[in-house]
């Protein structure tokens, strides 16, 4: 009652003030303006922050604005808190808890439990021994993705044929930025353990899939590797973007991609590209196994006859 007296002495003293003097004449311009009231003290009450005469959350509006402001356009809202706790978890790890989620997303533990909770309701995550871990949820949606989809489902077969005649590891792989995105691995018993794995990620300039999409992809794609400093992943990892482009020309001369340990010491690589219906560059097939220099064109000749029967498949899917 006490603050909406003060709010009403205000206004009267604000019209008075407007209002002809008794002589007839008009206040001066230089007439000092009406006394604002007091505003309420913080806390006072669930109205604190009100502007005292109009009413708006002026006061409140201005603190939420700022905080918006000032959090990262992709991580402020709900849904790219809940991208960063999905993203946290990596290749290697089995489940993580709530602090270690907070360090890494550099969110609020609140925040991460509330939202972790949600995630949990929706399969989206698991709770295990006190501990999340990413959901089948996850995975069912994912195997949805009609690109990833129908490039393995038209390539694992002929990748199964060349398992079968090298008993070496076989990989199916796509550019996504600068890097190599693998989709599908075929291996047996001696399998290239890391760093390849279906949903892992290397380098595109270090990998033989990698150059295979550089020198068969779009140009622009090799100008944006080469425009930052390339990452040496073994001591023969090629880092000159001069040797590079020639290694590129010299796999378009030869139909195929090869790679001697720059992406793991003690073995090779070689690749061939996969066209779609475009005729455009969709993705990449490759041999992985012990180095040996004497098999890369027995390599080469079985990738490239399993390579044109998907590039065929592909190119009547719109991929």
């Amino acid at each position: 009652m006490g603050r909406e007296r003060a709010v009403e002495d205000a206004e009267r003293q604000f019209r008075s003030s407007r209002a002809p003097a008794v002589c007839g004449c008009t206040p001066p311009r230089s007439a000092a303006p009406p006394p604002r009231p007091p505003a309420e003290p913080r806390g006072a009450g669930p109205v604190s922050g009100l502007h005292p005469l109009t009413g708006a959350f002026s006061q409140v509006n201005h603190r939420l604005m700022g905080a918006v402001s000032e959090s990262p356009p992709e991580t402020g809202s709900v849904l790219g808190k809940t991208r960063l706790i999905l993203e946290a978890f990596g290749l290697d790890d089995e489940d993580l808890g709530l602090t270690e989620l907070a360090r890494r997303t550099g969110l609020a533990k609140a925040s991460v439990h509330r939202l972790s909770q949600e995630l949990v309701r929706w399969g989206f995550l698991e709770r295990r021994h006190g501990k999340y871990r990413l959901g089948m949820r996850l995975f069912e949606i994912g195997q949805r993705v009609p690109r990833q989809r129908i490039l393995r489902d038209l390539a694992r077969p002929f990748m199964e044929d060349l398992l079968q005649a090298t008993g070496q590891t076989v990989h199916l792989a796509v550019a996504d930025g600068l890097e190599v995105l693998y989709l599908e691995k075929v291996s047996g018993h001696r399998q290239v353990g890391r760093p390849s794995r279906v949903a892992g990620r290397m380098p595109l300039h270090c990998t033989a899939t990698g150059k295979a999409l550089l020198a068969f992809g779009p140009r622009g794609l090799l100008d944006e590797v080469v425009a930052a400093p390339l990452a040496r992943t073994t001591p023969r990892t090629t880092v000159a973007p001069g040797l590079l482009e020639q290694e590129l020309k010299r796999a378009r001369e030869l139909g195929y991609a090869v790679e001697y340990e720059q992406a793991r010491i003690g073995y090779m690589s070689v690749a061939v590209p996969l066209a779609g219906a475009t005729g455009a560059t969709v993705a990449a097939l490759s041999v992985t196994g012990p180095v040996a220099p004497a098999r890369t064109e027995r390599f080469a000749g079985l990738l490239d006859t399993a390579g044109r029967q998907v590039t065929r498949l592909l190119s009547a899917r719109d991929v």
